[in-house]
Order: C-alpha cells, then sequence, then structure tokens
C-alpha cells in the first residue's frame, strides 16, 4: 500500500482510548505527525509516547473537550501554533449513555450523547476547518455507527445522535464540494472497547455479557478502515464504510456461540 501520509499533520480527537488511540498508533506507524485531543490528558500522554515508539514524526498532545465551544476553540488555537496545518482530521470522540427506554430516559444522557456525537463534531469541524481548506486533499473522517442507520430499543437517543453524525457528515461533503476536501463517516458495529462500561455506567459484567459468545470488532478493526480511508489519493473520496463483525447481521441480530 501506498503511504500517501507520511509527513501529513492528522488531528484525532477522543484520542486517549479505543478507536481513537489506536487510529492514534497506526496512523503513527505510517510516518504521521499527530495532534491528539481528549479530556484526559495522562491517558493522552500515554497514547502519544506509543506512537512516538512506532514511528510517528511527532505527537503533541493538548486537551480537548468537545461538548465545551472553548475548549474546542483553544485546542484549535493551539493546533494552529502547533502546526499551522491539518491534513486529516478524525472526529472520533463520542460515546453512549445509559439503556433506557423512552418513558425511563434521564435528560443528563441524553444531553451528554447529542453533546459530543453531533454538536462536537460541528464544533470541531467548524474550528478546524480554517487550518485543512488551503490544503486541497484533506479528508474529514467522522466516526458514526450502524446505530444512525437502523434505530433499536433503548437507544433512542444514541441511534438519533448518530444519525445526526451521518447527515452532518453527508452536508459537509456537499458544502466543501469544489474546495479539494474529502468527507466520509466510518459506522461500525458491535466493537469491543469500553464503549459498554461507560454506557452502562462501569458495571464490568454488563459489558462483558454484551460480547459474550461473539468475536466482536476490535479498535484495530476499525483503526485500519480509517487509516486506509485517510491513506486513499486525493482524487479518491471513501464516503461511507459500514463494518461488523461476522456474527453480527443487524444491532438487534447477533449469532452467539454457547461457552
Amino acid at each position: 500500500m501506498s503511504n500517501r501520509l507520511k509527513g501529513k499533520w492528522a488531528l484525532v480527537t477522543g484520542a486517549s482510548s479505543g478507536f481513537g488511540a489506536e487510529t492514534a498508533r497506526q496512523l503513527a506507524d505510517m510516518g504521521v505527525n499527530l495532534l491528539l485531543g481528549a479530556r484526559r490528558e495522562d491517558r493522552l500522554g500515554q497514547v502519544a509516547a506509543e506512537c512516538l515508539e512506532r514511528g510517528a514524526a511527532s505527537a503533541h498532545i493538548h486537551k480537548m473537550d468537545v461538548t465545551r465551544t472553548a475548549s474546542v476553540n483553544a485546542f484549535a488555537d493551539w493546533a494552529k501554533a502547533t502546526a499551522g496545518r491539518v491534513d486529516v482530521l478524525v472526529n472520533n470522540a463520542g460515546g453512549a449513555h445509559g439503556v433506557e427506554r423512552v418513558e425511563d430516559g434521564r435528560d443528563d444522557d441524553w444531553e451528554a450523547m447529542f453533546q459530543s456525537n453531533a454538536l462536537g463534531i460541528l464544533r470541531v469541524t467548524r474550528a478546524v476547518l480554517p487550518l485543512m481548506k488551503p490544503q486541497p486533499g484533506g479528508i474529514i473522517l467522522n466516526i458514526g455507527s450502524i446505530a444512525g442507520r437502523v434505530a433499536y430499543e433503548g437507544g433512542s437517543a444514541y441511534c438519533a445522535s448518530k444519525a445526526a453524525e451521518r447527515s452532518i457528515t453527508k452536508s459537509l461533503r456537499l458544502e466543501l464540494n469544489g474546495t479539494g476536501l474529502r468527507v466520509g463517516t466510518i459506522d461500525p458495529g458491535m466493537a469491543e472497547t469500553e464503549f459498554s462500561v461507560v454506557r452502562l455506567k462501569g458495571d464490568q459484567a454488563k459489558a462483558d455479557a454484551v460480547y459474550r459468545g461473539v468475536e466482536p470488532l476490535s479498535a484495530g478493526d476499525v483503526a485500519e478502515a480509517i487509516v486506509w480511508a485517510a491513506n486513499r489519493p486525493a482524487h479518491v473520496c471513501v464516503d461511507e464504510i459500514l463494518m461488523m463483525c461476522t456474527a453480527q447481521a443487524a444491532p438487534y441480530k447477533v449469532h452467539r456461540v454457547e461457552e
């Protein structure tokens, strides 16, 4: 595979764990300069150190909370001072909170999901676009979910926030047409990260049960798709990647092997 990313500048949100951290590591393998943002600076530092060991041209970290405009804008100012440009933007920060039906839902869970999964993408993209538009050929990759395509019980707000991500991606693709910038969405199904632990409020036993009898996607599987899409030639835009583990045919249809 040709390496078109070497020496480029990639910005990854939510880079302290899961898809974001693994994407940073795999971009490091390509010799990329990294701008990593997340709320947990200690974890960011660990990821950056691993990236440098793996061959990143450079790895820089700065705290960022995508749910806060001031934090996002401060990060963008730091990125401008540090790099002056961004070639690859991976809008990864987000997550799920709770599995309650609408009648039992909590405002704070709903608001957290829309703030990170939808509004966070808008805030970060708005702040970073001035660093991307002078360099045609760059790419914005938003991390969606199969939940943005197929709704399921107990997932109303999460599904809605990921459907919003998909619409934001499509709108950006139209708005940036003619600039030379590309926009796409990577939509995983069941993947084992911290996702279920967070969604289930730290209940590790329930989180483990989500993946019981199944070999789900890993963070590495999803990161590989992200890096592959980012590494396409400048005239190639990967609009959408929908990926699931072989055992999953839909959010609600998963073949489980008895243990």
